[in-house]
């Protein structure tokens, strides 16, 4: 693999324009083919498996307009006056008239006859390409109502889609602080600039590849944005490992060209093995047993491969036209814009046009860096640091014990959005139970009347239930369907042991159904399944880091690592919002259960971004291993080399998905909340502390594996050594020196003072830029 990555990417620096000749067919080719064939995602919410689906099909099958989408038009007159009921026969007239509505009910008037609620079924579930996300209908309908003065809102399934759009600002954000953080990092806008504009390329061709996908399959609506925060995020590291690697061997005195290839064939070997471990990781998804989650997987890792192929083509291309420019300023050799003067016929060899750029590079100071130095002094004393980083990482999962998870409804919506508005109004009117009736199926043919009426009974004597309406019996009479409301919320904790309770006394025939029984359903088949999603892909990663470090310790000693980072961040989305700590900086104003969606999504995208770090970082470790047999010492130096591009790398991902977390969707929210603390404590605590601390304490033993398993297990390297590639060089005469690359450019410096001069270079290694 190295020796093709090494033509790939010196390929592509020599031959620029092919190169992006061949991306700009590809992305019209996409692009193209998802303008005419793309579809448009949407979410399926049938989950078999589920009890609760079992109601939800009786009711289609029997039932006109029950079992697909609804929505609820609360209309509220605020001076405390009694509804007018012309302005409800009039709304509910209007309402009928709506494309697809089955069904208006009657409408429902609170205990002081101020608020009004009406129930309007489709004739099709939310995942209808007429329904999903289209609310104007129903806005026109509620005009002439609101022009009256009253206040009327809208909740339910059909509103909830349609409220909380993406505004994008998380892209933005994270692309801003990304550039910032480059610019310090290399002291260079043009290396700044790099790795973001081939994140951007590749996540645009990353989009459209999701909309085909949406064409062949269900894909959720909130799959893209998740496949977004993570491509970008991974395509800007990619990219700057790459840069970065780059950089080193132009400093060596490297010609442009063969640097590519050698940054390709050594860092782009780590970004093929980084981006396959994400891969793997986001297959566990489809374990989780939803088909939500399977489109999850698929948009993200459609994501993350055009990035990482846009990294490996695109950042030598562009390394190519920079030329030195992606140096420091300070440490530039005098000849740094290009020449029109034309080559002279001489051939140039590797072997000197290399000594050329070497000698014109400025003599620097050597200086350790940092990441080096703490290298050592956690590497003097490692027992304290690593029993002191595990207790911080320990404490702060100690909250994750306490998380209680629920599907987000309205409940978790800002206070500007009508659905919210709707549901407070709803639950100061009617009952916090009446934003989640349990819905009762009876199948008429195996329960009778006498025995109907027994459980209704009951349902009307638990202490848990404050209200149970008539019955009311399908056009067919196979079924007959009643509600259960609630004495609580349906976010209350309180909620999936009523559902629990009430099925296990229910006789065979009547079904417990509705939003709130199938969230209930949803959230314990997560909990579940979770355990099932984090063994997989847990025991896949430990494998692929045995075949690459061909150890034992290492990679179930990254394992451990990664599941306290997560662990961590279970924490921390805990504490932040189902303890509320902090919530309001959020923009929320009170606290919540985390979602059922995001533990498991969390885990899966973060575990294959934190074996990202943990490959660049020990492939270099193991790299001085080999080199130097020492044990202690190849530590320092593999963080040193990697500890500036790593730390870089996550403040990147830390600023991107905080910028997510800017969004309206709770949901979002979360996800952006969690996965930024869990890899700022990864880069931090675990890459600076606990890895070199245990990497320290256990010497060569980290190298450890037996001799079966060593013979058993295939061969791979995440990277290879510089020496590896040596029959590689470039032929004499071939276009691909600094010189000839400036040459060919077509500019004139020859008025410049600096055109000339040139001083003595000085190798350093990457961690020192």
């Amino acid at each position: 693999m190295s020796r093709l990555l090494h033509r790939l990417g010196r390929g592509a620096a020599l031959h620029p324009w092919l190169t992006i000749a061949t991306w700009l067919v590809v992305a019209g080719t996409v692009a193209g083919l998802a303008g005419a064939f793309g579809g448009t995602p949407h979410d399926d919410y049938n989950v078999p498996g589920a009890r609760a689906q079992v109601g939800i099909e009786q009711l289609r099958a029997h039932l006109p307009g029950a079992g697909n989408t609804s929505a609820r038009v609360v209309v509220h007159d605020r001076t405390g006056a009694a509804v007018d009921p012309a302005a409800l026969t009039s709304l509910a007239d209007r309402l009928r008239r709506m494309p697809h509505v089955v069904t208006v009910a009657p409408p429902a008037l609170s205990d002081d006859g101020d608020t009004a609620l009406v129930t309007v079924g489709y004739d099709a579930p939310v995942t209808d390409t007429d329904l999903m996300g289209h609310l104007g209908p129903l806005d026109a309908a509620v005009a002439a109502t609101r022009a009256t003065g009253l206040q009327v809102e809208l909740g339910g399934e059909l509103p909830e889609s349609a409220v909380a759009p993406m505004e994008g600002r998380g892209e933005l954000i994270g692309i801003v602080a990304a550039l910032v953080i480059l610019v310090f990092a290399f002291g260079s806008v043009t290396s700044a600039g790099l790795p973001i504009g081939t994140a951007l390329v590749g996540l645009g061709v990353g989009s459209a590849g999701i909309t085909l996908l949406a064409a062949a399959t269900d894909v959720s609506t909130a799959a893209p944005m998740v496949a977004t925060m993570v491509g970008l995020g991974v395509g800007i590291d990619y990219a700057l490992l790459l840069v970065t690697r780059h950089v080193e061997y132009l400093r060596e005195g490297l010609p442009v060209a063969e640097a590519a290839g050698r940054a390709c064939a050594t860092a782009g070997r780590s970004i093929v093995f980084a981006a396959s471990t994400v891969l793997v990781s986001l297959m566990g998804l489809r374990l989780a047993g939803l088909p939500v989650y399977s489109s999850f997987g698929f948009a993200t890792a459609i994501a993350v491969v055009a990035v990482a192929a846009a990294s490996l083509t695109l950042v030598p291309v562009l390394a190519r036209f920079a030329g030195l420019r992606l140096l420091p300023r300070r440490v530039r050799p005098g000849r740094v814009r290009p020449s029109r003067v034309r080559p002279s016929g001489r051939a140039r060899t590797a072997g000197a046009s290399r000594a050329t750029v070497s000698a014109a590079l400025p003599t620097a100071t050597p200086r350790t860096p940092l990441t080096a130095r703490w290298a050592a002094r956690v590497g003097r004393n490692p027992l304290p640091w690593a029993a002191a980083a595990a207790v911080l990482m320990l404490t702060l999962a100690i909250p994750a014990m306490d998380m209680r998870t629920w599907p987000q409804d309205a409940s978790s919506g800002a206070t500007d959005l009508t659905t919210r508005r709707a549901y407070d109004l709803v639950a100061a009117e009617y009952g916090a139970g009446a934003n989640g009736p349990l819905t009762f199926v009876v199948d008429r043919s195996v329960v009778d009347g006498p025995r109907l009426a027994a459980v209704r009974s009951t349902l009307e004597h638990d202490p848990d239930i404050s209200a149970v309406t008539q019955p009311t019996v399908s056009p067919d009479g196979a079924i007959a369907v009643f509600d259960a409301v609630p004495a609580f919320g349906p976010t209350d904790h309180r909620t999936s042991a009523l559902v629990d309770g009430l099925r296990a006394q229910l006789p065979d025939g009547v079904e417990l159904t509705g939003t709130t029984a199938f969230f209930s359903d949803i959230a314990g088949m997560l909990a579940d399944r979770l355990w099932l999603v984090i063994a997989f892909v847990v025991s896949v990663s430990v494998l692929l880091l045995a075949m690459v470090f061909r150890s034992v310790v290492v990679p179930l000693k990254a394992a451990v690592m990664n599941l306290l980072s997560i662990g961590a961040a279970y924490g921390v989305l805990t504490a932040v919002f189902q303890w509320g700590w902090g919530a309001s900086v959020l923009g929320l104003d009170h606290p919540m259960a985390v979602s059922s969606w995001v533990p498991i999504l969390m885990f899966a995208i973060l575990f294959g971004l934190s074996m990202d770090y943990e490959v660049f970082l020990l492939s270099r470790v193991r790299e001085d291993w080999l080199r130097t047999g020492d044990a202690h010492g190849s530590v320092v130096r593999g963080l040193s080399a990697t500890g500036r591009v790593i730390s870089s790398a996550a403040a990147i991902m830390v600023a991107v998905f905080l910028g997510f977390a800017t969004e309206v969707d709770a949901v979002v929210k979360m996800l952006g909340v969690g996965m930024a603390a869990a890899i700022l404590l990864d880069a931090t605590v675990i890459r600076m502390v606990l890895v070199p601390a245990t990497m320290s304490l256990l010497g060569e033993r980290n190298w450890w594996v037996p001799g079966w398993l060593d013979r058993a297990l295939p061969t791979v390297r995440a990277e290879v050594e510089l020496d590896d590639l040596g029959d590689l060089a470039q032929p004499a005469g071939v276009l691909s020196t600094v010189d000839d690359l400036a040459d060919h450019d077509g500019s004139d410096d020859s008025d410049d003072p600096t055109h000339d001069q040139s001083r003595d270079g000085e190798r350093q290694p990457v961690g020192a830029l």
